[in-house]
């Protein structure tokens, strides 16, 4: 039979492509998106699906394959020859059975029979808008923006009067912008209908302070009164200062221990970073004592547990004094978060970055629930290993009961 004009093309490009040829007109600047699918491999790290797409990499155009393995998703980058020699392998020995290619002009599929039969297929359409790049290491949208002034992070010396950030201070501002998202989260259990107490005790240079009344207070225009407690004078003066200056009427900074403070009757939200060994527990006390609606509290120097604890199945363990410390501090925040679900909490343990010294901590998240939950299990876990924390003496002073659940 012979084919004339439209058919003639039609039988070409149905037919007579090779898939190198395929690949080779598909994988150029109008490829919109390709997808590998009909897993063969029988191997268990193998990928059920693989979607690539071009992006741009340090100002230079690659091709992206996110691999689906299992719950997760791979990403590995390649140039044009490679990307094209890695499809051609994946159909050619056995990987994938079927590519689906969408592009700018033309569509095209391959299906590889179990035979090793390839059929090419390529379909041409209207030409679609040009397609659209995205920047691999496209902007973050912070909470705080870079290029809009905050006057506080000015005077802090995180950015310029323009808004621009002071390179050594980027880590600081992204910093920032993480603990007000932290806040963000919890926004539904703050009132919108009275004045909303924040007590933030261990304030220090107050960064975080002036962002949290800031966003609360500037941007999502919340009634809010802020109190930050620090042990430094001077500190405290300087936090003043910068409060009055920049008009924020109802933030005060006074000097003074968390323990004792009993300037407010009831506080909605207490904010505690750093507080060394006992004092977070003293910290946590009084928020429950406050029935605070949320808790923020970034723990450091957990020494308490670790002059206690005592296990002889873990003892080959315990004798190491480094790994007994780090064990001892991630136990005294799982208690701690455990100790303020049986108090009606319901807790998270997040990560979060020190602003002074970029070490990974964790965050402890609490918000109010009402529900408390029973701490048989905690009881018998703390009993185990010989270790009770002030907390639990703040919180119980006549003696844990497990069966207390409210």
């Amino acid at each position: 039979m012979v084919y004339t004009g439209a058919l003639q093309r039609d039988y070409e490009r149905l037919n007579m492509m090779t898939l190198q040829e395929f690949l080779e007109k598909q994988f150029d600047e109008n490829l919109m998106l390709a997808v590998l699918s009909g897993q063969r491999s029988k191997e268990k790290e193998a990928p059920s699906k693989v979607r690539i797409r071009q992006i741009e990499l340090k100002g230079s155009v690659c091709y992206q394959a996110s691999s689906t393995v299992g719950t997760k998703v791979l990403h590995s980058n390649y140039s044009r020859e490679e990307v094209i020699a890695y499809v051609e392998q994946s159909l050619q020995e056995g990987g994938f059975s079927q590519l689906q290619v969408q592009g700018r002009c033309k569509d095209g599929s391959v299906l590889v029979s179990k035979k090793g039969k390839v059929t090419v297929k390529v379909k041409e359409h209207q030409a679609k808008e040009p397609v659209q790049i995205l920047a691999h290491n496209r902007v973050k949208q912070y909470i705080l923006k870079e290029g809009t002034p905050v006057p506080f992070l000015v005077d802090l010396g995180v950015m310029n009067k323009e808004g621009k950030i002071h390179r050594p201070a980027y880590d600081k501002f992204k910093q920032i912008n993480r603990f007000l998202e932290f806040i963000e989260d919890i926004l539904p259990a703050l009132s919108r209908e009275r004045e909303v107490t924040i007590l933030d005790f261990g304030c220090g240079k107050s960064y975080l302070t002036f962002a949290m009344y800031y966003y609360l207070k500037e941007l999502k225009k919340y009634d809010v009164h802020i109190i930050g407690l620090d042990l430094k004078e001077d500190v405290i003066r300087k936090c003043n200062g910068l409060a009055e200056k920049y008009g924020y009427e109802k933030l005060h900074f006074l000097c003074g221990d968390i323990a004792e403070y009993e300037g407010v009757q009831k506080v909605d939200m207490v904010v505690t970073l750093h507080a060394c060994d006992k004092a977070t527990d003293y910290a946590l006390a009084k928020a429950v004592e406050w029935d605070a609606q949320v808790i923020l509290s970034v723990p450091c120097c957990q020494h308490e547990l670790n002059d206690q604890i005592q296990n002889k199945l873990l003892s080959p363990v315990l004798k190491y004094g480094l790994l007994k410390e780090r064990m001892s501090a991630l136990l005294t925040d799982g208690i701690r978060a455990e100790l303020l679900e049986s108090k009606g909490y319901s807790t998270q343990i997040l990560e979060f970055i020190d602003m002074e010294h970029t070490p990974k901590n964790l965050l402890i998240r609490a918000v109010k629930t009402g529900r408390s939950r029973s701490g048989e299990a905690l009881k018998e876990m703390t009993d185990t290993i010989h270790g009770h924390l002030t907390l639990e003496k703040l919180l119980y002073p006549d003696g844990f009961d497990a069966k207390e659940g409210v």
